[in-house]
């Protein structure tokens, strides 16, 4: 029985926490070419929850289609964004940035919240049939497809990142811009990719996770949260931190849940992101650079 409640749990927490790693890459990417933390970002997670929610109610898309206009639709605010908002500020100082994307999250939420009202939505199983049972635990055929799709986006970004054009020179951007720029590189256009690519990830984490948990207007806070202390954890800018992290934070929060109360659950990734920045600031995988920020 000890070893089903433990499996049941640890599959629990590996679902979500691949949610959080997808939303601390989110962050990863836009800091990692601007050095900004865009505490906008888990609002984009939300959104892409009620926009498939809107694409396949009330428009009636099958759920792949809804799945790619979400992501779209989520990318094009996220170059919208960075188009008429981040680029504008630019001379601004990272602080004042950041403030600027609180202001933001803000905004998109209370936007959400006239769009779609303050009830809860949900959406349809990617796949149709019951729990798939594995050792005594049950297993939900959408945790299936959260960590089918998770997989194929870090994988996806993984030869981006190391073997395309644009994803080199993004990684330029965010190690020497002004370099970067002197040999040629749109710095202007790798930072308005990395918006349109963070929203994208974080709309597609925000619709995978909707059929198994509920979306509404004030759930991005928490899942950015959740992310942030996921990207904070595993190192600002590490990718494979973020993954490791966001796994650890699913893991303890389940246990939590299970072990001692669903009560406590939440907190979990506060004290976890409290322990790091106290004793390990740079993240487990981070550089003493990218300490720098959370120190300030």
């Amino acid at each position: 029985m000890i070893t089903t409640d433990l499996l049941q749990y640890t599959i629990s927490g590996v679902t979500i926490g691949v949610i959080y790693a997808l939303v601390a890459i989110g962050y990863n990417i836009v800091y990692n070419v601007t050095e900004i933390i865009n505490f906008a970002q888990g609002e984009f997670v939300m959104l892409g929850g009620l926009l498939a929610v809107f694409f396949v109610g009330p428009l009636g898309f099958p759920i792949p289609l809804a799945f790619a206009a979400a992501v779209a639709g989520a990318g094009i605010l996220g170059f919208a964004m960075e188009r008429f908002v981040i680029r504008r500020a630019r001379s601004a100082s990272v602080l004042s940035l950041i403030i600027i994307t609180i202001a933001l999250s803000i905004l998109l939420k209370g936007g959400a919240m006239l769009g779609w009202g303050k009830d809860p939505y949900s959406l349809p199983a990617f796949s149709r049939g019951g729990p798939i049972m594995a050792a005594g635990a049950a297993v939900q055929p959408q945790a299936l497809w959260i960590l089918a799709i998770s997989g194929l986006v870090v994988g996806a970004l993984t030869i981006f990142f190391r073997r395309t054009v644009y994803g080199k020179a993004m990684l330029a951007c965010a190690d020497n811009p002004r370099a970067a720029r002197m040999v040629g590189i749109p710095v202007r256009r790798m930072v308005l990719l990395s918006f349109i690519l963070s929203a994208s990830i974080g709309a597609a984490a925000g619709v995978i996770i909707t059929p198994i948990s509920l979306m509404e207007y004030d759930r991005g806070a928490l899942l950015g949260l959740k992310g942030f202390g996921a990207a904070a954890l595993g190192g600002l800018g590490q990718f494979f931190g973020a993954l490791v992290a966001g796994v650890l934070l699913g893991l303890a929060e389940s246990f939590c849940a299970g072990y001692l109360s669903s009560g406590y659950k939440d907190a979990v990734a506060l004290v976890i992101l409290l322990l790091a920045l106290f004793f390990k600031p740079e993240g487990l995988f981070g550089s003493r650079e990218a300490a720098k920020l959370k120190r300030f």
